[in-house]
């Protein structure tokens, strides 16, 4: 017998029900001259108009919300290098708890301050010596709080994929969905909806060159490790796929494609300059893509999740001012 997915659209759509009015419906922008680059109708969900700047509140307040009373009042743990930090800061205080969140040492200094100012305790870490995982187990132990993983999380995994549900909402079909690669939560929701509604829709994933563990682990059909990626995309600088998300990810994510950091600059730039957006480099990547011609098969509509846009400005002017 086929064991049930982690995570289905059920799951996704009762996400969205639990949302309603507590996460922002973000916009969907159209560009003529983005489209004439790319020779496609383009559509592109602008995450980084969400609450903390990025679709992590979506997944991070799907699940603390659904934490027992007694649990909930005890306080929430994280782990991450910043847009899942804020997200779940940000759900805590939402909830009437706290949270404690341990980031990296190197984690963006915006990132590391939108945190604090949600109210969250930070704990940091050295993500090139030392194991988040373990540590955030670890410290969720240690001070009895319920701890909400960046990624690795069916709740989780079912918030992310409301983005993808409301951009096919006011879309319609599209031939494809390009969406950037982390742990893989954000394409593992966004699969799980876009391929519920339209089976035949193509899902690519997108990750910078220098952190392919996703495309490298559904290469060879099992999880593979790499050493910590040094990127400008720090949301993607993973050394390996989540579990729950693998599973899910190597059943209903057709392709990855990979862009360089360059690429990556080009694609926040395009967006700053023509749709009149801030984009940090891991929000880019999926339009980095699709500008440098990354995709194996040419979509006539194709939906591109941006998914944050958590940089500072002096980092911002500093890559795209190269």
């Amino acid at each position: 017998m086929t064991a049930a997915p982690p995570v289905a659209f059920s799951d996704v759509q009762d996400a969205a029900a639990r949302l309603d009015g507590i996460a922002h419906r973000t916009p969907v922008l159209t560009s003529r001259t983005l489209d004439a680059l790319v020779g496609a109708e383009v559509f592109v969900k602008c995450e980084n108009f969400q609450r903390v700047g990025a679709f992590k509140f979506r997944g991070a307040y799907n699940a603390a919300s659904r934490l027992p009373a007694g649990q909930l009042a005890r306080g929430i743990a994280a782990y991450s290098s910043g847009n899942h930090a804020q997200a779940v800061a940000l759900a805590a205080r939402e909830l009437g708890t706290t949270a404690v969140v341990l980031m990296p040492e190197d984690a963006p200094r915006a990132k590391r301050e939108a945190t604090a100012g949600h109210g969250a305790e930070i704990v940091t870490y050295d993500r090139y010596t030392q194991d988040r995982t373990a540590l955030g187990e670890a410290l969720a132990e240690e001070r009895g709080l319920a701890l909400i993983p960046p990624y690795d999380h069916p709740h989780v995994i079912a918030g992310q994929g409301t983005a993808a549900l409301e951009l096919l909402e006011e879309t319609g079909a599209l031939d494809a969905l390009v969406v950037p690669v982390g742990g893989g939560g954000l394409v593992a929701g966004s699969a799980t909806a876009a391929k519920a509604l339209h089976p035949g829709i193509r899902v690519v994933g997108v990750e910078p060159e220098a952190g392919d563990d996703t495309k490298r682990s559904l290469d060879r059909g099992e999880r593979v490790t790499i050493p910590v990626p040094r990127t400008i995309a720090d949301g993607q600088a993973l050394p390996t796929p989540g579990e729950i998300t693998f599973t899910v990810n190597r059943r209903l994510v057709d392709a990855i494609a990979l862009v360089g950091d360059d690429e990556i600059v080009a694609a926040m730039r395009f967006a700053f300059e023509r749709l009149k957006i801030v984009l940090e480099p891991s929000g880019a990547t999926a339009l980095a893509a699709l500008m440098a011609g990354r995709l194996e098969h040419r979509p006539r509509r194709v939906g591109v999740i941006a998914s944050g846009g958590n940089v500072d400005a002096r980092r911002f002017a500093e890559l795209v001012g190269r």
